[in-house]
């Protein structure tokens, strides 16, 4: 399996509970899937530094997962039809 890190960005014009919500669940994608979450982080709250979906604030998250590349595409097409996501990016992180 391959380490990956993927962040994203929750609407903060939600509910916490629904923000902490979206970060379990693109978690449990992952451990669905067979994968590893490593590391979970909350970065809370930012500005943006241009409005994404009519939003002024997001919500961040980053995590580092081990995964293959199934589980990632799953990770990535889920991300991309959730409303509750505004930006999502994926980045395999390199061997050292």
């Amino acid at each position: 399996m391959k380490k990956y890190e993927v962040m994203f960005i929750v609407k903060s014009t939600q509910e916490s509970n629904e923000i902490k919500k979206t970060g379990e669940a693109m978690k449990k994608i992952i451990t669905e899937n067979k994968g590893k979450v490593v590391e979970f982080n909350e970065l809370g709250e930012k500005k943006l530094a241009y409005p994404i979906k009519k939003e002024l604030n997001g919500y961040y998250f980053v995590m580092v997962v081990e995964a293959n590349k199934e589980t990632i595409s799953e990770l990535n097409r889920k991300a991309s039809i959730n409303e509750s996501i505004l930006r999502h990016l994926i980045i395999r992180l390199d061997e050292e």
